[in-house]
C-alpha cells in the first residue's frame, strides 16, 4: 500500500457526501524523466475534495511541489514551482481499461497525481526567456560574454583558393 492510498469508506455509495483532505506525501520514486523531474524525497502537498456521486468518488484537487531541472539552453540548475489542478472519477465498476477504481473502499491517487504533475513539467525548461545559451563552438555561456565570436572557418573545399588571396 502506497502513501497515495486514501480510505473512502465514509463516502462509498453515499451520493452527496463530501470530505476535504490536506496531505503532505514525500515521494519515494521520482516523477518525470528528461530535463525536469520531481526528485525522490520531495514533498507533494495535496488539497483534495472527495465527493460521492452515483458512479463513484469524484476527486478534485490541487498539487503543489517543487521540480528540479536544467536550463535547456545554458544547463544551469533550476528549481521550478509546480502547481497543478486535477479532477478524476474513481468508479465503482470498470467500464474502460483506463478508468480509476474504488477498491476495498480505498482509492489510490498515485497514477492520477503522477499524470497531472508530469504533464505539467516543461519539456524544455529555461532559466529566463532571454537566456542566450552556450556557444556551440567552445561551450562558453553567452550571457557572460554576449559579444563572444569565433573566427569563421573556411570550408576545406575552398582552401586552395585561399592561397590565391594570400599572393
Amino acid at each position: 500500500m502506497t502513501s497515495f492510498v486514501v480510505a473512502v469508506n465514509d463516502l462509498t455509495r453515499r451520493p452527496g457526501q463530501m470530505n476535504e483532505l490536506e496531505l503532505d506525501i514525500p515521494l519515494v520514486d521520482p516523477m518525470g524523466q528528461g530535463l525536469a523531474t520531481v526528485p525522490a524525497g520531495e514533498v507533494i502537498e495535496l488539497n483534495l475534495r472527495l465527493e460521492s456521486v452515483h458512479e463513484g468518488i469524484l476527486v478534485t484537487g490541487e498539487v503543489d511541489t517543487t521540480a528540479t531541472a536544467e536550463c535547456s539552453r545554458c544547463l544551469e540548475p533550476l528549481k521550478l514551482a509546480v502547481e497543478v489542478d486535477f479532477q478524476e472519477l474513481f468508479a465503482y465498476s470498470l467500464e474502460q481499461e483506463d478508468d480509476f477504481l474504488v477498491q476495498e473502499e480505498k482509492i489510490d491517487l498515485e497514477q492520477a497525481i503522477t499524470d497531472a504533475v508530469v504533464l505539467s513539467l516543461p519539456f524544455k525548461p529555461v532559466c529566463s526567456e532571454d537566456c542566450l545559451g552556450l556557444c556551440p563552438e567552445c561551450g562558453v555561456k553567452m550571457a557572460e560574454d554576449p559579444n563572444h565570436v569565433h573566427q569563421v572557418q573556411i570550408d576545406s573545399r575552398w582552401s586552395e583558393l585561399e592561397s590565391f588571396r594570400k599572393e
